[in-house]
């Protein structure tokens, strides 16, 4: 998702084409990106998918990836996977980044088809491509609690805490991996980091939903 978010920061209404893009993939990739900034990804998603059969080889990966990326925001990871393997045939084109943002989209589609082996291998593949990024090591962390790898969710959500200190999602899975560790006052500390960082949004509800699981009980 933080790829196409940041391209919605930076473009202005007026859409400028970008140069690599034949007129009909920009004219596309403009009402993707029109949808997208209403919420409907849905929509976004296919004019991405237009625009990436009408671009040339400089523009199908990145405008694959966008319908990728959009399908995920639609709750669809099924169509978000092979409009996520498109982009990946063409990954030559596209920088360090945007490869490691797309390996990361591709193991969120593989975790919604219920494929953690295949989400775990993709992980890997971009935690060594961007490797300062937090949200691999955040995500990398949450799919090995799920797969009961404490350890190794241990390790990794350290990580995103260290590049991400005051991110409420990442103290958030910080809390859920010490509580499956039996480790009370470290999910309680983590919990209420979320809760401090950011209240209102939905890591922090469901942080303090966590902690209010302790009143009158032991660890969740």
């Amino acid at each position: 998702m933080i790829p196409l978010l940041l391209m919605l920061q930076a473009v202005p209404p007026a859409c400028p084409r970008p140069p690599e893009l034949a007129p009909a993939a920009a004219t596309r990739r403009c009402e993707g990106l029109a949808a997208a900034r209403e919420g409907r990804w849905a929509s976004a998603a296919a004019a991405f998918e237009a625009g990436a059969k009408a671009a040339g080889p400089t523009g199908e990966a990145g405008l694959w990836a966008q319908a990728g990326n959009a399908w995920l925001a639609a709750g669809d990871p099924a169509r978000a996977a092979p409009a996520l393997d498109a982009a990946l045939a063409h990954a030559e084109t596209l920088g360090a980044f945007e490869r490691g943002e797309l390996l990361l989209d591709r193991a969120r589609a593989h975790v919604g088809a219920g494929d953690l082996a295949a989400a775990r291998d993709r992980l890997d593949q971009a935690l060594v491509a961007v490797p300062e990024d937090p949200l691999a090591w955040l995500l990398s962390a949450t799919l090995a609690r799920r797969a009961g790898e404490l350890p190794r969710a241990r390790k990794d959500i350290a990580e995103a805490v260290r590049r991400a200190p005051d991110d409420a999602s990442v103290r958030l899975e910080a809390g859920n991996i010490a509580a499956l560790a039996h480790d009370e006052a470290g999910a309680r500390a983590a919990w209420a980091e979320a809760v401090r960082i950011a209240p209102d949004s939905p890591a922090g509800r469901s942080a303090a939903a966590a902690l209010r699981q302790f009143d009158g009980a032991g660890t969740p």
